[in-house]
């Protein structure tokens, strides 16, 4: 999940020059623009908005020939900061930490306002607070950074993190892993536990926002290289245009936009998809006055949060992390 190719700091883009412009005003079709996009997982209700935005030509109005890709082993992050990918879907701790370590991803898009995800137990379990991780084995990929949101949360109800059995199990599968080896796990409500309630298995959620301001963070967010941003804006305009049409569409038409999803990418599990994207689809903007919006304060608080715990080795420039400017009024 926070895959970087640290050493990818400065290299340059990856030379696709423009070949055309977009649509003209008789509806005549220049050639358009090739754009590769990566995303961070496999296909899912976070990514139905660039598939609406690919699928039903909103890309295309702004002259966009978008393809879509699953990253590879370095990660979307090394791909877009490599000029590998245009543009890519990653995470605020991420695009964070890419900064710091000088690699030029710029974050141009909230895809959700509010950070959705969670540490979840089977409901059978008890775990319905933090202190209540104490004696139990939680189910990780491995990043310091879960220690000490885990360790966060549970200074906040007077637990004690020694009492942690913290293992990595990679990307196991949630429900396999809590029934053979672990107690809980760190999930995104909206795919995994809507997943658990189509299976009817109940489960406790015990989300960061409950016990931390500072751990609402944009999770996920659209990025692009700082070459792109420089260079090129009328390509980065573009594509956030036709994005934020994509994601608009997904919130005012959540079953149309599951269709989409599914026919794209036809070995997802449809229901799951459809209930999915009805749960997700008023949080991609919510409170925000527009979809995609950031705030400074945002970025600001995160980057303290993480500093204070150990986990970059300099200070963030926040207004450099990300931008609004691209973003359709």
């Amino acid at each position: 999940m926070l895959a970087l190719m640290l050493t990818l700091a400065g290299c340059g883009g990856n030379g696709n020059e423009p070949s055309g412009g977009d649509v003209n005003g008789e509806g005549a079709e220049k050639e358009l623009r090739k754009v590769k996009v990566v995303l961070d997982w496999t296909p899912n209700t976070n990514h139905t908005g660039l598939y609406v935005a690919r699928d039903n030509g909103f890309f295309k109005k702004q002259g966009l020939d978008v393809e879509i890709v699953q990253p590879g082993q370095d990660g979307a992050d090394a791909m877009v900061a490599s000029g590998d990918a245009d543009f890519g879907v990653s995470y605020q701790e991420s695009v964070t930490m890419a900064r710091i370590a000088d690699v030029p991803i710029v974050s141009i898009a909230a895809v959700i306002q509010h950070n959705t995800s969670g540490f979840a137990s089977p409901k059978a379990k008890g775990i319905d607070s933090p202190k209540k991780f104490e004696g139990q084995r939680y189910g990780g990929w491995g990043a310091p950074l879960e220690e000490s949101v885990i360790d966060s949360l549970m200074q906040t109800d007077g637990g004690d993190i020694g009492k942690v059995d913290i293992l990595s199990i990679g990307d196991s599968d949630f429900f396999s892993a809590v029934e053979r080896d672990i107690d809980f796990a760190w999930i995104y409500y909206a795919w995994t536990g809507i997943e658990a309630e189509l299976r009817g298995e109940e489960l406790n959620m015990v989300y960061l926002t409950d016990y931390s301001d500072k751990l609402d963070y944009y999770t996920p967010v659209l990025v692009t290289s700082e070459k792109n941003i420089e260079s090129d804006p009328e390509l980065v305009k573009a594509f956030t245009a036709g994005a934020a049409e994509g994601y608009q569409f997904a919130i005012e038409h959540p079953e149309d936009a599951a269709d989409v999803l599914i026919k794209a990418e036809p070995d997802l599990n449809a229901e799951l998809v459809k209930a999915s994207q009805k749960w997700l689809s008023p949080k991609y903007q919510d409170d925000a006055a527009r979809w995609g919006e950031q705030k400074l304060s945002v970025w600001e608080n995160y980057a303290t949060w993480m500093l204070d715990h150990g986990l970059l080795e300099g200070k963030l420039d926040a207004e450099q992390a990300f931008t609004n400017e691209f973003l359709p009024e």
